[in-house]
């Protein structure tokens, strides 16, 4: 009979552990879920001013520090955010440009996300962007792109 009891305790021990373990992942699944949308949310800026010609939202969205790597038309860039943003609002918007988030990868505070742009200007776009999370938001730390057809 206490043979039957000790097992009948650390059954119920294991079941709790087991319910506490299912919370904690549960826990665990939204907030990766959330912290992919918040990664998500730091890219409209840059998506907006594609369709808008606003790059407004970079000030916001951007490390101050933020540099922008890759080429166009054989002319080499490693600019600054707001030599960024004077670029995209030069360019202008294009009610034509479709893009989509390719992927994100993150862990902790760190992230990296690849967009794909077409025609944004009559270019087909790459972006790898890098990501940091300071008090609590995601921002853009640096770019690199590839212009495809126009490098």
């Amino acid at each position: 009979m206490k043979k039957v009891n000790i097992l009948l305790i650390l059954l119920v021990g294991v079941m709790i552990n087991v319910k506490a373990q299912h919370k904690t992942m549960e826990k665990n699944s939204e907030r990766s879920f959330r912290e992919y949308q918040a990664i998500e949310n730091a890219l409209k800026s840059y998506i907006e001013s594609a369709k808008t010609g606003d790059a407004s939202g970079y000030a916001e969205d951007w490390y101050e520090h933020t540099r922008v790597v890759g080429s166009l038309d054989g002319q080499f860039y490693n600019i600054t955010r707001d030599e960024t943003m004077k670029f995209a609002e030069q360019l202008g918007g294009s009610t034509q440009v479709e893009s989509r988030i390719a992927w994100i990868d993150y862990q902790g505070n760190a992230a990296v996300v690849r967009l794909e742009s077409l025609n944004w200007g009559g270019v087909r776009y790459t972006d790898f962007f890098i990501l940091s999370k300071a008090e609590g938001k995601w921002k853009i730390s640096g770019k690199v792109f590839d212009a495809h057809d126009r490098n």
